[in-house]
């Protein structure tokens, strides 16, 4: 298999799986080989004792004599509320206008000695939690909103009312979002909310960009337009329904849903992770540092221009550059030493196909997809696949980073 594949998906009924083939199919016209942190709140001050009004040297005015206790409270008069924290005047005393009832904070001339001062102590809440929360990364989910709802429960990450529920955790999807399953736009959306939602709790739900978008987003831009596809001529709308286009998903899909997705960043550096959606090197085609490969593919994708968008899908359709045992490790230290961190974290590539296990054309699934129960560490563990094979009866992971392998 050379890395420049892509996988062809079969079937359309958006109630049934779609198997997912080992190679990519690109419609041709002739037969030719084709491989945000929202600001902290500030520190609540903590007050202790009150300084005198009166300066160091200054002589301090004579106490007034305390009068005797009367048996019976003097009663205010009307019109006139007692301060919480001053008497009011007695009867026949004479009431000053400009007078200002004593606050809490001012200093009060206590019966021990001129000069006392009154103690007060201001407790804070209990500030959140310092420093990020726990990370989780989630495979390819392919339309299957009822299995990723499941599995981010079983995190969780939401609560039964699909609300996120994980305060300050931090969730990034590796991409891949849509065709072959039944609702790709119903998982869209999920995402776009929760992605609210996790902010509000001063934690991030975040995404990437994998090819299936930049194919939706093309056959949705460009349909029918001829593309130079470097086998011939194709187009985004054969290549988009031969890979598990569901035409639900196309009705549905809105301006907000393309701007969304087309908005993506390709790559991520979290907690020395390298987030990835593809297995494969293309990657360094497009800069020198994750910011620039982001910065370069949003470009590229503002230029509105089908053949531009259709070369951006056939890289990262590429896949299997971290299998072989010999080469394999080289390329994610390739990919490690251009952009950092220790591990690269992608989807993309089935595990069962990473294994070289698949189901059999009988439909006996035992040796492949049933199999997988976690994440894949391979490359003399620098890489860590993440696509279960959701859309072969496998299983959606979402898995909370660091692994303990």
């Amino acid at each position: 298999m050379v890395e420049g594949s892509m996988t062809q998906g079969a079937g359309q009924g958006p109630a049934m799986r779609t198997e997912t083939l080992r190679d990519f199919r690109v419609p041709v016209t002739e037969p030719v080989p084709y491989g945000v942190p929202g600001a902290l709140p500030e520190e609540a001050p903590v007050y202790g004792e009150y300084p005198a009004y009166y300066g160091e040297g200054t002589p301090v005015p004579p106490q007034p004599p305390v009068p005797p206790k009367p048996s019976v409270p003097p009663q205010p008069p009307m019109g006139r509320t007692p301060d919480a924290d001053g008497p009011a005047p007695a009867d026949g005393d004479e009431i000053d206008e400009g007078y200002t009832p004593t606050h809490r904070d001012l200093p009060i001339i206590g019966r021990g000695g001129p000069g006392d001062t009154v103690q007060v102590q201001y407790v804070p809440q209990e500030p959140p939690a310092a420093g990020p929360g726990p990370l989780y990364v989630v495979g390819d989910v392919h339309g299957y909103l009822d299995e990723l709802v499941h599995e981010l429960q079983a995190q969780g990450l939401i609560d039964a009312d699909r609300r996120w529920s994980a305060g300050n955790a931090r969730l990034w999807f590796l991409g891949d979002f849509t065709d072959r399953g039944p609702d790709g736009i119903g998982v869209i959306d999920l995402v776009m909310r929760l992605s609210a939602e996790a902010a509000a709790a001063g934690g991030y739900c975040k995404a990437l960009m994998g090819n299936h978008e930049l194919l939706l987003i093309g056959a949705k831009r460009f349909g029918d337009t001829p593309v130079a596809s470097g086998a011939g001529t194709a187009t985004f709308q054969a290549a988009w329904l031969l890979n598990g286009g569901q035409r639900t998903d196309m009705e549905r899909l809105e301006d907000v849903h393309l701007q969304w997705m087309q908005r993506l960043d390709a790559a991520v550096l979290e907690d020395g992770h390298l987030l990835l959606h593809s297995d494969t090197t293309a990657y360094l085609d497009y800069g020198d540092s994750v910011e620039d490969v982001n910065d370069t593919i949003h470009e590229l994708l503002n230029r509105n221009d089908a053949d531009i968008t259709w070369d951006l899908f056939r890289k990262f359709t590429k896949r299997f550059a971290f299998r072989d045992e010999e080469t394999g490790p080289q390329a994610v230290r390739e990919l490690l030493d251009t952009y950092g961190g220790g591990r690269v974290v992608h989807g993309h590539s089935p595990i069962p196909y990473l294994l070289g296990e698949v189901g059999t054309e009988d439909g006996d699934e035992s040796r492949g997809p049933e199999a997988v129960n976690g994440p894949h560490v391979y490359a003399e563990g620098l890489a860590i696949a993440m696509d279960g094979g959701v859309t072969m009866a496998g299983k959606l992971l979402v898995v909370q980073l660091p692994l303990n392998d």
